[in-house]
């Protein structure tokens, strides 16, 4: 790690790159969505996996420097508020409390949270990011909110009151990702993956067809 931020530290110096020596944090957002996008699209093959990761990190590296620059943090607290809190809500490891399967350590995990903010509520929003996929956000939003089963009638329904707009659009997607959730099945992946492979066998007919044209 100590060789990346060297690299960067070295392309945001006055005679480095101008490109990243004019980067902020937020300018970088953009590029932090897609590579960690990519990162979830390269899972299955180790090698692209290894090399998303590696572009996730760079940017863990960017935002570090920028930050050590400003005089707020760097890269030596990223890793030691990450280290103390997994071992913070790891009391099951790290400490005496117990937890026998992997239900128990999610309940023991918000326990935690719940203590480090004096025992009060989370509001919804700051639980669940607004730069989400849109399919997932509205998972989380249900899920917090205490959302009921979905069901295929329930999608039925939803299409034959939507009107042609933006609004019933989004009445009967939110139907789907309930459905979806009833189902067990993760909306925003699912459709990811559909579209992948909608991409993929695009891809692969016009290669064909250039090869035999």
């Amino acid at each position: 790690m100590q060789d990346l931020l060297s690299t960067m530290r070295r392309l945001r110096a006055p005679d480095g790159c101008p490109w990243d020596r004019e980067q902020t944090h937020e300018s970088l957002r953009p590029y932090l969505l897609e590579e960690a996008a990519e990162a979830v699209d390269a899972v299955g093959d180790d090698a692209e996996l290894c090399t998303e990761l590696g572009d996730v990190l760079l940017q863990v590296a960017f935002h570090a420097v920028i930050a050590e620059e400003r005089g707020a943090f760097g890269y030596a607290e990223i890793e030691r508020s990450i280290v103390e809190k997994m071992v913070r809500r790891h009391p099951h490891v790290f400490a005496a409390a117990q937890a026998e399967d992997a239900e128990a350590v999610l309940g023991v995990w918000e326990r935690v949270k719940r203590e480090e903010r004096g025992g009060r509520e989370q509001p919804l929003a700051q639980k669940i990011p607004a730069a989400l996929g849109a399919l997932e956000r509205e998972r989380q939003a249900q899920k917090g909110t205490g959302t009921g089963e979905g069901s295929r009638e329930a999608v039925l329904g939803a299409l034959q009151q939507a009107g042609d707009d933006a609004e019933g659009v989004a009445a009967v997607l939110s139907a789907v990702v309930a459905w979806a959730r009833t189902a067990g099945v993760n909306s925003e992946l699912a459709l990811r993956e559909r579209t992948a492979r909608t991409i993929s066998a695009y891809d692969a007919a016009a290669q064909g067809g250039e090869e035999h044209g």
